[in-house]
């Protein structure tokens, strides 16, 4: 279901007017997932450990400007958020912590599952479930490619941000915004 009203916004949405659609993320319902921000390379060392960042892939100088910039543009427009849901990898709470732009709470479903495939589907219910579950007014995630990319079917860049509104049993990608690092 999830894939046939995504395919469906496809055909009704041109790209071109999802592209920094900053009012997408001004309408009621709607939900940022944000790819943290730039962090060279690709998944994490063999010795990764979720409690130390020094085994981790995490921001370069380019990522942390990007992640401020991002915040800055937020801000603005006056977007601010009621809180900011995130992976508890590093490279995503530091990107959302340099956003500034509401709460930051640490969310173990928005976790990588890159490197644990199998993990997949069920961290894309668990998530599906918090949003069902969510009431306040404004909110943001920020995670990692293969989460955004299982809840819309987008592979967004580092730093973008994937609007979507939550209808039904799945989500609608409603806009897209992106502030080149």
């Amino acid at each position: 279901m999830l894939r046939v009203i995504l395919c469906l916004c496809a055909l009704i949405l041109p790209a071109a007017a999802l592209a920094n659609d900053w009012d997408a993320l001004k309408r009621p319902g709607a939900i940022g997932l944000m790819r943290h921000a730039l962090a060279p390379g690709t998944g994490d060392p063999a010795a990764f450990d979720l409690d130390d960042c020094t085994t981790q892939r995490n921001l370069d100088a380019r990522g942390r400007d990007q992640a401020r910039a991002m915040g800055a543009a937020l801000r603005a427009r006056g977007l601010t958020f009621d809180v900011v849901w995130t992976s508890q990898w590093c490279r995503c709470v530091d990107t959302a912590a340099l956003l500034d732009v509401g709460s930051v709470v640490p969310e173990p479903a928005l976790n990588s599952f890159f490197q644990e495939r199998g993990r997949a589907q069920q961290q894309t219910t668990d998530t599906l479930r918090k949003l069902d579950a969510w009431s306040g007014e404004r909110l943001l995630l920020v995670t990692h490619q293969v989460n955004i990319t299982a809840l819309t079917s987008i592979f967004p860049q580092s730093g973008e941000i994937i609007v979507v509104e939550r209808i039904g049993n799945g989500l609608v990608v409603t806009g897209q915004i992106l502030i080149d690092p």
